[in-house]
């Protein structure tokens, strides 16, 4: 069995920026540090296939369905 790495979407990256917008949040079955605090779609994907890995989106909650507001 595969290992799965579990990312989700930054949630204060404008449209269009030059950032980062994804952050691993749980790594299951695969032995792997990460030291980046957040990283792109292809540097995870890279990552995930070295190791042999999938890739997981975490869903956002039911809170943030409409829109993109965030209290935070």
């Amino acid at each position: 069995m595969s290992g799965k790495i579990f990312y989700r979407e930054r949630r204060k990256t404008a449209e269009g920026a030059k950032q980062a917008r994804y952050m691993v949040v749980a790594v299951a079955d695969v032995n792997l540090k990460v030291f980046g605090k957040h990283l792109r779609m292809s540097e995870m994907q890279a990552i995930a296939e070295g190791v042999g890995a999938e890739l997981v989106a975490l869903p956002r909650g039911p809170k943030h369905e409409g829109g993109e507001e965030d209290d935070e």
